[in-house]
C-alpha cells in the first residue's frame, strides 16, 4: 500500500511539473494524453509509432499575436504575421525539445514532436499524403486543450484557432487530462473558415468522426492535401471571384476536382521558383528550393470565439483587394482591375510567373 501511494505521488508530481514547465516556457494551455485515452484512434494517434514503449504524451499550445491578424487580412502588413507565425512555431518546437531533454535526464525515454513540416515516409506518395508522425490535433482535442472547429483546426476559448501545437511522447506514466465538454465548443458551423479558403479544402457537407479512447470527435472532411498546398502554399492566390486574393501574387486558375490539383502543381511550382526570391519565411521539404512563406493561413487566422470578429475578418479579407508583386519582390494590394491590368502589361516571360498565357500571348 505504501509503495503504491509513493508511486502515485511520483506520477502526480511529474505530471504537474511537466504541465507547469510547458506553461512557463511559453504555452498558454497544456494537456496530457495516454495510450489508453488515444486507443482506437487513427494511425497518427498511435504514440508507439515514434516511441515503441510510449505511455503518455504532453501536448501544448502557443498563441500567435492577435494584433497582427487584422492588418494581415486588410493587406496592410504581411511580414509581421508571417514572421510571428514562423517564430512562434519555432518556439513551440524548442519547448518540445527542452521538455524531452528534461525527461531524458531523469531516465525516461522522450521524443519531441515538432509542430509541423515532418511527415511519415512509409507510403509511396508520402510527400502528397503528408501524414504526421503524431497528430497534435488528436492529442489536443482528447486532452482538453480545445475543440475541433468545422475546419478540423483546434479552436480555443482564448485565441480561437490562431495557435500552434507541439508535443512530447514519453514512456513516463502520466495522469491524463480530460477533454472539454462539447457544450463549451463555440463552433456553430458558421463555415466562415470555408468561405476564406479559395481551394475548397474542406467539404461543406460531409464530416468525419474519430474515436479516441472511447470518445467521439467530428469535423469537416478534408479533401486532397494538394488543394491546401496549391493555395496556402502560395503557388496561386486569386479567389475564383476575381475580387480578392491571398498574399500570393499568382493568378493561376484553381481547379475544382481533387485529381486536377495534382496535375496543376508542376507548372505552378516552376512559376513560383522563377518569381523573386522571398526573404524570411520557413523551410520545408515539399518543394524544390525548400523555402516558402505564409501567404494564406486564412482558416487558421479567421476563427475567433466572437462571431462578430469572425465576420469582420472575413469582410476585411474579401474587401482587401488583389496582391501584385513588383520586380524587386515587394507585395502590395491593389484593386482587382488594377491587378489584372498590371499582370497583363508584363513581358510574356515575366507574366508566365503569375498566370497561364496562351502561345499567342507569348509572341
Amino acid at each position: 500500500m505504501g509503495e503504491h501511494t509513493k508511486d502515485k505521488s511520483k506520477i502526480e508530481k511529474l505530471t504537474e511539473e511537466l504541465k507547469e514547465m510547458a506553461l512557463t516556457l511559453g504555452a498558454f494551455k497544456v494537456g496530457i494524453a495516454t495510450t489508453e485515452t488515444l486507443a482506437g484512434g487513427p494511425p497518427s494517434a498511435d504514440l508507439t509509432y515514434v516511441l515503441p514503449d510510449a505511455k503518455s504524451a504532453i501536448v501544448f499550445a502557443l498563441a500567435f499575436d492577435q494584433s497582427l491578424i487584422e492588418p494581415y487580412f486588410r493587406k496592410e502588413e504581411h511580414k509581421a504575421l508571417d514572421t510571428n507565425k514562423v517564430r512562434t512555431t519555432t518556439l513551440a518546437n524548442g519547448v518540445a525539445l527542452e521538455m524531452a531533454g528534461f525527461l531524458q535526464q531523469y531516465g525516461y525515454k522522450a521524443v519531441p514532436q515538432i509542430a509541423n513540416f515532418v511527415y511519415r515516409q512509409d507510403s509511396e506518395n508520402w510527400l502528397l499524403d503528408m501524414h504526421p508522425p503524431i497528430s497534435h490535433r488528436y492529442l489536443a482535442v482528447r486532452s482538453g486543450i480545445g475543440h475541433f472547429g468545422y475546419s478540423g483546426n483546434i479552436i480555443t476559448s482564448e485565441y480561437g484557432s490562431a495557435i500552434v501545437l507541439a508535443s512530447v511522447v514519453t514512456d513516463a506514466e502520466l495522469i491524463p487530462t480530460e477533454p472539454l465538454p462539447e457544450d463549451e465548443n463555440y463552433c456553430d458551423e458558421c463555415k466562415i473558415c470555408l468561405a476564406v479558403c479559395s481551394s475548397g479544402y474542406v467539404d461543406p457537407l460531409e464530416k468525419v468522426t474519430v474515436t479516441l479512447g472511447g470518445k467521439e470527435f467530428s469535423y469537416g472532411k478534408r479533401r486532397s492535401n494538394s488543394r491546401c498546398f496549391l493555395v496556402c502554399g502560395g503557388l496561386t492566390g486569386l479567389n475564383s471571384s476575381g475580387k480578392w486574393s491571398t498574399w500570393s501574387p499568382a493568378r493561376f486558375e484553381i481547379p475544382k476536382k481533387d485529381e486536377d490539383f495534382i496535375a496543376a502543381l508542376p507548372k505552378t511550382i516552376e512559376a513560383y521558383l522563377e518569381r523573386p526570391k522571398i526573404k524570411g519565411g520557413f523551410f520545408i521539404c515539399l518543394i524544390p528550393g525548400n523555402r516558402m512563406e505564409y501567404t494564406c493561413s486564412s482558416c487558421h487566422f479567421v476563427c475567433h470565439p466572437d462571431k462578430e470578429i469572425r465576420k469582420a475578418r472575413y469582410k476585411m479579407l474579401t474587401e482587401s483587394g488583389v496582391v501584385i508583386q513588383e520586380p524587386d519582390g515587394t507585395l502590395k494590394a491593389v484593386s482587382p482591375e488594377e491587378a489584372k491590368k498590371y499582370v497583363e502589361s508584363m513581358p510574356p516571360e515575366r507574366r508566365k510567373q503569375y498566370e497561364s498565357i496562351s502561345e499567342e500571348q507569348t509572341v
